[in-house]
């Protein structure tokens, strides 16, 4: 076995271990080294690791944890299938800035997962035309001014698979986020939009082949399209549902979230209604008001750059900076952070210093300027 597949073997059984989740499998690596180096350690050098205990420390060591790793990896190869481990550069950057991130994701298609700008748009299983309508308007008034963002969904009933389907209507890549492996399609209904979207976007997961479908693996799937997107987006929702579950966690991860409103005697508006008048979501009116919120129109550049400010004491981080915003009107934090290739951690400590000396300012939606 090459090197890499080696590499790719341990990664793989570093998800198989019972009992031993994303935050305990980061805390292995990060005291004991690699993958391969956990698999390779004693037990005493196992337990002495924050959170493992003689019972996993025994669950890591189990012979049958590289068995199945040896299974999935057979998979993996014969289907071409691209793995993302968390350490990797071209895992999500924005979903590794989320505490409970999946160390290892399954992915086949052609969408950059990196891209530019990602929204997520979820929503009831039991959508009506007022909601498909939206989906559907709102994608074809924003492809018009940014073609190349990236629409995430989960392929389930109702608003998801309409948001695929619009996605792939309008030209614009989508990728559906499973909460099962990439051996089958759930709902089986949607294997065709499924197989179309391999051509323009993808099916991401961070489950492995014969994972069984379960009610909680739809909630873990959720995290993963609230963490890798700028924004989401709830179309319609019922007062309980997956999609008021996304849009917590979007928020726990401070990312926008946007509501479509409705009438107040509509079932699957009730949900929507509900985050706007608690101040979890945005009320979204339509593709304009939602550019507006995110400060994407102010991004875009300016004739006359600004006068460079002179004698500065900055750092290179804080220099960098500056100079992205120097000829920028404003700038959303993401957006910074992915034209200069850094974590969102280390850049809103470096703004916040910005900010201190009086050289940035925070605006409406996450965005920064110059002063």
């Amino acid at each position: 076995m090459n090197t890499n597949l080696t590499k790719l073997l341990y990664q793989i059984a570093l998800t198989q271990i019972e009992g031993v989740g994303d935050i305990l499998a980061r805390n292995l690596i990060d005291t004991i080294g690699s993958a391969e180096e956990v698999f390779r350690s004693s037990k005493k050098s196992l337990i002495a690791v924050k959170g493992i205990s003689t019972y996993l420390a025994d669950a890591v060591l189990d012979p049958k944890v590289l068995e199945n790793a040896e299974k999935e990896l057979l998979f993996v190869e014969k289907n071409s299938i691209q793995t993302l481990f968390y350490t990797d550069d071209d895992y999500c950057y924005r979903l590794k800035e989320c505490i409970d991130a999946p160390i290892l994701l399954y992915y086949k298609g052609n969408a950059d997962l990196n891209a530019t700008k990602i929204i997520s748009i979820v929503g009831t299983r039991k959508s009506t035309n007022y909601g498909n309508d939206f989906c559907d308007n709102f994608l074809a008034d924003l492809v018009s001014d940014f073609p190349d963002v990236l629409i995430i969904s989960g392929l389930a009933y109702g608003i998801d698979i309409q948001a695929h389907k619009s996605s792939l209507k309008h030209n614009l890549a989508t990728v559906g986020v499973l909460a099962h492996g990439l051996d089958r399609i759930y709902p089986s209904g949607h294997r065709k939009t499924a197989v179309e979207m391999l051509e323009n976007g993808g099916l991401l997961t961070e489950f492995p082949s014969r994972t069984e479908l379960d009610r909680f693996n739809f909630v873990r799937r959720n995290r993963i399209v609230a963490g890798m997107s700028d924004a989401t987006i709830v179309v319609q929702s019922d007062s309980k549902g997956g999609s008021l579950i996304t849009a917590e966690m979007a928020n726990s991860y401070n990312k926008d979230v946007f509501a479509l409103p409705g009438r107040i005697s509509d079932k699957e508006s009730a949900g929507c209604n509900m985050l706007i008048e608690d101040n979890k979501a945005i009320l979204l009116q339509s593709a304009d008001s939602f550019i507006k919120h995110m400060q994407w129109d102010a991004g875009k550049q300016i004739n006359k750059p600004k006068q460079r400010q002179l004698f500065l004491d900055l750092s290179n981080d804080e220099q960098a900076v500056y100079d992205l915003l120097a000829t920028i009107e404003s700038l959303h934090i993401n957006l910074i952070a992915n034209q200069l290739g850094v974590p969102i951690s280390n850049l809103l400590s470096v703004l916040l210093t910005m900010e201190m000396k009086g050289i940035v300012r925070t605006i409406a939606g996450g965005s920064y300027q110059l002063l």
